[in-house]
């Protein structure tokens, strides 16, 4: 229900499985745990399928539904187009919805590409509407304290990050060639899938990427065509099969215009990683690690500890001094992935409300393509690409 005297926000979403739920969820509990002053209202669903949006509508609680995003964004009741569709519809949507005044709140990678990463940046500045792309893990508690100790000098100057992002559900070469592995649609496989998590979080936590040094492999070069997809599962059709064009994998190295250093492994050949999003990192006074499988803690060490007594220590990141860890439970009453979504909402909303797009917004994206861009191009090459070179121009020409 609409809150007394709130502001509202239309929303028109495009797409609503895996991403789909997890918005809508939001949208639906932002207003029940923060004090927001924008409401947001589940207006017009859409997807191509008449019954499966027709039903996902009537499920998740949307007022409406469409079965052409173009008829979405040319309707007058609608504020803001929120896109989770697959990779390669984001520009295309994006660049509409900009165009017609709406704001956008895109799912990552922005897009398929760094030129069209750009033209979606251009597009949503010309016509000032307010922007903003999902990395949702930025918003756990642990993560936001972790920004906290860096920015405040607990950890002094960085040296490292290890980043890591495996997963598994790929390995078996009967799995079928799923959205997620068609090049077309995707782009590109874990490194654009997983590898963008890290490279986002590197950013916020580390800073700017100076150069990179990458290797991208494909374990799997064939595998069944699908029949039937859903979230991350699908059926074969036959005993036909397709190539894989994108990577199973990719490992790369990294320079940070701060001098700290890199690593950054995304796979979904991890036997026994369901969703290992984890990093660690390293400065002169102390070091932090993070496992997004267990996302309510934080890893803490610091060198000036008493000897004896030194090591990593475990600080549960839910007393109401974390960041956003106050609006939910009591302390050690741990939250879960769908709060990350739920947290990144307020950012969003009190952005319509005050007219600024937060971070993360297109800007972070187009930088995060570039990142990625030229780690492929460096896998092709067999040699470091400096982004200060080679992509920060077309970067600063969108900005």
């Amino acid at each position: 229900m609409v809150g007394v005297n709130k502001k509202q926000v239309r929303i028109g979403m495009v797409g609503y499985k895996f991403m789909g739920k997890a918005h809508t969820h939001a949208y639906r509990d932002v207003s029940f745990y923060f004090d927001n002053k924008v409401e947001p209202v589940l207006q017009a669903l859409c997807g191509r399928d008449e019954v499966g949006v027709k039903e996902a509508a009537a499920k998740m609680g949307w007022r409406s539904y469409e079965t052409d995003w173009r008829k979405l964004i040319a309707r007058d009741d609608i504020d803001l187009i929120d896109i989770v569709t697959p990779n390669h519809n984001h520009a295309e949507i994006a660049i509409a919805a900009a165009e017609a005044g709406k704001h956008v709140y895109c799912e990552k990678p922005l897009a398929m590409t760094l030129e069209q990463s750009k033209r979606m940046l251009e597009a949503v500045e010309k016509n000032a509407v307010i922007h903003m792309v999902n990395y949702n893990y930025r918003f756990a508690p642990a993560i936001q304290f972790a920004k906290k100790l860096i920015e405040n000098g607990r950890l002094g100057k960085i040296y490292h990050i290890r980043a890591t992002y495996l997963q598994d559900w790929i390995m078996d070469p009967q799995f079928p060639l799923v959205w997620r592995l068609n090049k077309e649609i995707c782009g590109s496989g874990a490194h654009g899938d997983l590898a963008a998590h890290s490279v986002d979080l590197a950013r916020f936590l580390v800073g700017e990427f100076q150069e990179v040094c990458g290797v991208m492999e494909t374990f799997i070069k064939q595998r069944p065509i699908v029949e039937n997809s859903s979230g991350l599962s699908g059926t074969a059709s036959s005993d036909k099969v397709g190539d894989v064009e994108v990577d199973d994998a990719s490992v790369f190295l990294a320079r940070f215009e701060n001098g700290a250093i890199g690593t950054f492994e995304a796979t979904r050949f991890a036997g026994g990683n369901r969703n290992g999003n984890r990093f660690e990192i390293n400065g002169e006074k102390g070091s932090i690690k993070w496992d997004g499988e267990n996302m309510n803690n934080l890893q803490v060490y610091f060198h000036d500890d008493e000897p004896g007594l030194q090591g990593f220590r475990t600080i549960n990141c839910t007393e109401e001094l974390h960041p956003y860890a106050g609006a939910y439970w009591p302390a050690a009453h741990i939250i879960g992935y769908e709060h990350t979504f739920i947290n990144l909402m307020v950012e969003l909303l009190n952005g319509i409300d005050k007219g600024f797009s937060p971070a993360p917004n297109f800007v972070d994206g187009l930088r995060n393509q570039a990142i990625l861009e030229a780690v492929e191009q460096s896998s092709r090459m067999k040699k470091w690409v400096s982004l200060s070179e080679n992509f920060q121009q077309s970067v600063h020409s969108a900005l």
